[in-house]
């Protein structure tokens, strides 16, 4: 019987720091021998209508989610040659539920996730997605920082 390949899920932000986690799951994936899947969440504004006066909560959404896909593309691109096997999805909604339920959608064997260290107020009031995916997720999840543990570009 022919072993499946392994995949890894590597949720980003495109923040400064996403090149370092990138550059780190696709160390981990090549020694692996795992195809790599870049996912990056839109935050739903859903619930938020009643707090805020935007014209369009759904342009919004659909204007951050074209920006996204342009952003992932770029990513893909930029790491294509020297890796192959990577993948991206973009999607729009709650940011630990739709990584938890791509996660079991695609059966994948790692979720690599950076964190970026929160703290005061900021953790209380957005909490730490690293730490919900921890509790949730449907395989082993490897939690790096990648201000302190990953080395620079």
């Amino acid at each position: 019987m022919k072993e499946m390949k392994k995949k890894i899920m590597v949720p980003v932000d495109f923040t400064s720091h996403t090149e370092k986690l990138v550059k780190y799951a696709l160390q981990v994936g090549q020694a692996m021998a795992a195809d790599i899947i870049f996912v990056h969440i839109v935050e739903s504004f859903s619930g938020y209508e009643m707090l805020l006066v935007h014209p369009s909560f759904e342009k919004m959404s659909a204007d951050l989610k074209a920006r996204a896909d342009e952003l992932m593309a770029n990513l893909i691109e930029d790491h294509r040659s020297g890796y192959g096997n990577i993948s991206g999805e973009v999607m729009i909604g709650d940011v630990v539920d739709k990584l938890v339920e791509y996660a079991e959608k695609e059966d994948v064997d790692m979720i690599i996730a950076g964190t970026h260290g929160t703290k005061g107020l900021e953790k209380v009031l957005m909490g730490s997605v690293a730490a919900k995916l921890t509790q949730k997720a449907p395989c082993p999840i490897l939690i790096v920082n990648p201000v302190t543990h990953l080395p620079g570009r």
